[in-house]
């Protein structure tokens, strides 16, 4: 009989984390918990309140000072999984090109990582999760059951996002996407926080040329393996 676990899903930005997560848990029975989403909602909260500029620049002070009153939940509807911020659907607005431009600023400041690293290991307090992130298997849950570190190349990950946001109807341009994508890496490998790292016992899957039942079919065998 399969024990309840905790199952972390990192890697960079746009490599279809959040979708393998969020079909494993649905696969399952477990709460999927997008760890991204919910820097996102702390960006939207920012730009909503004028703590960011045009020229690229963030008002950390200012974002510190407003963490007490960001809650940040999800909401499962027919349609699928939903980001509340402070009681707000703001799923489709954190999607945007405009969040994607400043996430990986706001979630370079310690205090907003120690304070979505608090939230996030109270969604796991009773384990059967998968959240997928940065640093979920190095940071946020270091014991978990089953750590999967996610990768591909800069360009299959653009195309993989340009895809996603013309499907949704959002104004995107190739090379916009793949600069965003190659200016997120660097943040989230260089930052002083939590930087993104493998995981030492983390298993590396690069799905480049992998079709989404193949590495469905691979994760799926890993938990079966991990949970015995």
């Amino acid at each position: 009989m399969s024990k309840n676990i905790i199952i972390a899903i990192d890697g960079y930005s746009s490599s279809g984390k959040s979708s393998m997560a969020r079909a494993l848990a649905k696969r399952i029975g477990y709460r999927y918990i997008d760890s991204g989403a919910m820097y996102r909602a702390v960006t939207l909260h920012a730009m909503r309140n004028g703590m960011t500029s045009a020229d690229g620049t963030v008002d950390a002070e200012a974002v510190t000072r407003v963490l007490p009153d960001i809650k940040i939940d999800f909401m499962v509807t027919p349609e699928g999984q939903h980001t509340m911020l402070n009681g707000e659907d703001v799923e489709k607005e954190i999607r945007q090109m405009a969040v994607s431009n400043f996430v990986s600023e706001i979630a370079a400041i310690p205090q907003v990582r120690h304070a979505l690293v608090a939230m996030q290991q109270s969604f796991g307090s009773s384990k059967g999760i998968v959240m997928d992130g940065r640093d979920i298997g190095t940071t946020v849950f270091p014991d978990a059951e089953m750590k999967v570190f996610v990768n591909a190349s800069a360009e299959t990950r653009a195309q993989r996002r340009f895809a996603e946001l013309i499907e949704k109807g959002t104004p995107a341009s190739y090379e916009e996407v793949l600069a965003n994508v190659v200016h997120r890496d660097h943040i989230d490998e260089t930052r002083e926080e939590s930087p993104l790292r493998k995981a030492d016992d983390a298993v590396v899957l690069d799905n480049s040329t992998m079709t989404i039942d193949e590495q469905n079919a691979w994760l799926l065998d890993l938990y079966n393996r991990c949970s015995q």
